[in-house]
């Protein structure tokens, strides 16, 4: 039944969060002499919320919480050397290399042809073309939709841009939160391939009554699934 695969970019294909993670890790050190690497990331938290309708995801809008952060959180004290370092480690997430996930390749190309592959990731637009054009990656996608966010509206407008009903798609993706519950709740099937670490935004952390849904261990599986 299934005609079109849709995969997630962003720590399903290739590897994004721990890049973040180390960027954070970075500013903490430079808000060290007016917060505590707790308070820092618990504060950068709350400025990537409150910001999320205004510059949604991405490194762009990472990097201005990084700053929104360090201003109100030092009550205007942060040097401009200071702004001038967390602009300087902002910028590495622009240019972070990319590693593909083990098995990534192999499955698209054995995939490839038998289904219609399409891209359904979120995140700032020119960021994730960047990316995709580095993976190598998208001569293997039919189509690609770049997001402003992933909740069920956004699946049923992709749906219908491909002219498919939901029990012909099914999406593979990291995240319970983004690429499965709301796919499993339009009527269309989902996979989810858990990664090592994910941001706390993407974390789910209310019980699922009804598992309709495969985990695998890793993008490899699918294979033989299908």
């Amino acid at each position: 039944m299934i005609k079109v695969i849709g995969f997630d970019a962003d720590d399903t294909l290739w590897i994004n969060e721990p890049f973040y993670q180390a960027v954070e890790k970075q500013f903490c050190q430079i808000m060290k002499p007016y917060l505590d690497e707790a308070e820092t990331s618990k504060e950068l938290f709350r400025t990537e919320m409150q910001n999320l309708e205004i510059y949604g995801y991405g490194a762009k809008g990472f990097i201005l919480a990084m700053l929104e952060t360090s201003l109100r959180a030092t009550e205007g004290k942060i040097t401009p050397e200071e702004i001038s370092q967390i602009l300087d480690i902002g910028k590495t997430l622009l240019a972070m290399p990319i590693q593909l996930l083990d098995g990534v390749e192999n499955v698209l190309q054995k995939l490839q042809g038998k289904y219609k592959l399409i891209l359904a990731t979120k995140g700032d637009l020119l960021d994730q073309e960047r990316k995709l054009q580095k993976s190598g990656l998208i001569g293997y996608f039919h189509h690609i939709e770049i997001m402003s966010d992933k909740h069920e509206n956004n699946y049923t407008k992709l749906l219908a841009h491909l002219d498919i009903q939901p029990h012909e798609f099914l999406m593979v993706g990291n995240s319970v939160k983004s690429d499965i519950l709301p796919v499993v709740n339009i009527g269309a099937k989902a996979i989810h391939v858990p990664f090592e670490v994910t941001w706390q935004h993407e974390s789910h952390h209310d019980s699922v009554e009804f598992q309709d849904f495969i985990t695998l261990t890793g993008i490899s599986e699918l294979l033989n699934l299908l």
